[in-house]
């Protein structure tokens, strides 16, 4: 199936071989001027090695790639770039220590004078429209290392529309974003369409997809699964071309009723929010969603609650007890774990084998007079690998040649071989493909069912409503309300995160 208009891009053949593995077997697709391609996949399924192709990261071993008539075997990453192809990377490639326009114009820097002086005056001019199309919060002078993991990812839209492509391939760009950050990028690509720019858009979100793609192309083990015209694209037939069957809803409902309270947050104060008090109880067998916008506070609560950040004021409980959590250390002793926002950056030691960041947190369990077991280390690291059904031959493998659903699995699996009380999901799926979504969402299910306290930190709505018992809703830095499953909506919750009750909404 290909495009009504002549082609802009198109990939023939696509096939490209690592020792042992197929990560894409004679794949071809188009993409015509104006065109919204969305490529969906679960991890694993060949969309970064596609993507990797395409911007001259990686040589094909088989197959041709065409832009605007011109065919090559391969592309370089400089002929990536001349022929107009821009990407939004999901891995955000920022230098924390320049700002917002030195970011964007990176190797490309306005200069003036004799001295070829860095012009950072006319570069925050270029980037400010680039800024307000995007509905940015931020300005050009903002330095990145004081922006948000979201703003972060607007920005990474800017350094892409900042290079005037004829085609722009967004991977996962929402998977920071809030609802209202989403709407204004899908606002954009509607703008990038009318321009005549062509859009490559993978995501996990399928509902996004739905709505602005015009065609989908679906990856599967390397192969092409299928296409989908606009008239054919559903969430249920994206799904199925996916995965190969059907899932069901989202929400499992518990296996009893929750207990007593076993995290239990009393006029808790954060640096980030020193005028909010939160008031809070996870109770034991329950998932608590935790909802609301951007700098709402509902990471930083979790930080102060694990001991990252320090308690400015309040109380914490933990399981009838109060705890003093001056650190990490004393959060896990306790029986309180976190599962961070962002995985590679704190949630594991990327470079490191898959059995070492299993064990990190609970080294004294596997040591013997100070040295580590190296053979028990194996052992349950092995022992949950197969727990949590972990895609990799080897546990001694690093973590940095895995599936981003599969490195969540490992952050998981640190946790899970020790005696949990109540975690602290945040962002659990972000990055993550439908299988591996469902696949966490069960094993959270199964976890609450055993008597643990599950807290979790969504900005997906459909997640947040899908699968909570309760849901809290934060805003400015407290807990604007609490939803029953009978009240759940996405008007009720956004309702709460923009700081009104619902009987004056």
């Amino acid at each position: 199936m290909t495009s009504q208009k002549p082609p802009l891009l198109e990939l023939v053949r696509i096939t490209k071989v690592y020792p042992g593995v197929i990560a894409l077997n004679d794949v071809s697709f188009a993409i015509a001027p104006g065109e919204v391609v969305g490529l969906i996949g679960e991890n694993g399924a060949g969309k970064s090695t596609l993507m990797k192709v395409l911007g001259g990261l990686t040589p094909p071993t088989a197959g041709s790639i065409t832009v605007e008539g011109q065919t090559r075997d391969k592309l370089t990453v400089q002929e990536s770039l001349d022929a107009g192809i821009a990407f939004v990377h999901q891995e955000l490639n920022l230098f924390d220590n320049l700002d917002v326009a030195a970011n964007v114009f990176l190797g490309r820097e306005f200069r003036k004078g004799r001295l070829k002086l860095v012009d950072n005056a006319a570069m925050a001019a270029a980037v400010k429209p680039i800024l307000d199309r995007l509905g940015a919060s931020f300005a050009p002078d903002t330095l990145v290392a004081n922006l948000s993991l979201a703003e972060r990812q607007m920005l990474e839209i800017a350094k892409a529309l900042s290079l005037e492509s004829r085609v722009v391939i967004m991977d996962e760009p929402t998977s920071s974003l809030t609802l209202a950050e989403t709407v204004t990028l899908l606002g954009i690509i509607a703008d990038l369409k009318s321009d005549g720019i062509s859009v490559i858009f993978i995501s996990h979100r399928i509902s996004e997809v739905e709505q602005c793609a015009d065609r989908v192309v679906v990856l599967r083990d390397g192969n092409v699964a299928g296409e989908l015209s606009k008239n054919e694209i559903n969430h249920d037939a994206m799904i199925r071309l996916m995965i190969g069957r059907d899932l069901k809803s989202l929400y499992n409902p518990p296996a009893r009723e929750a207990g007593a309270p076993m995290l239990s947050l009393r006029k808790l104060q954060t640096e980030s929010h020193p005028q909010a008090t939160v008031d809070l109880d996870v109770r034991a067998g329950e998932i608590l969603g935790l909802a609301g916008l951007v700098g709402a506070g509902r990471t930083e609560m979790a930080c102060a609650a694990f001991g990252i950040d320090p308690v400015v004021a309040g109380e914490i409980w933990l399981d009838g007890k109060e705890l003093k959590a001056h650190s990490p250390a004393d959060a896990i002793a306790a029986g309180l774990y976190l599962v961070p926002e962002d995985r590679k950056e704190t949630g594991l030691i990327i470079d490191f084998p898959i059995c070492e960041n299993v064990t990190l947190a609970s080294l004294a369990s596997i040591s013997r007079n100070g040295l580590v077991d190296r053979a028990e280390e194996l052992s349950v690291a092995e022992q949950q690998r197969q727990r949590l059904s972990i895609k990799t031959p080897d546990v001694r493998r690093a973590a940095a040649d895995m599936s981003g659903g599969n490195q969540q699995k490992v952050v998981l699996a640190k946790w899970l071989s020790m005696q949990p009380k109540t975690i602290i999901f945040d962002e659990p799926t972000r990055g993550i493909d439908v299988g591996s979504k469902n696949e966490i969402y069960k094993l959270m299910r199964d976890l609450a069912d055993a008597g643990v306290a599950i807290l979790m930190i969504s900005s997906d709505m459909e997640e947040v409503i899908g699968v909570s018992d309760r849901i809290a809703v934060m805003h400015n830095g407290r807990v604007s309300g609490l939803l029953e499953r009978d009240a759940f909506s996405e008007h009720n919750v956004l309702t709460l995160a923009i700081g009104k009750v619902l009987e004056e909404a």
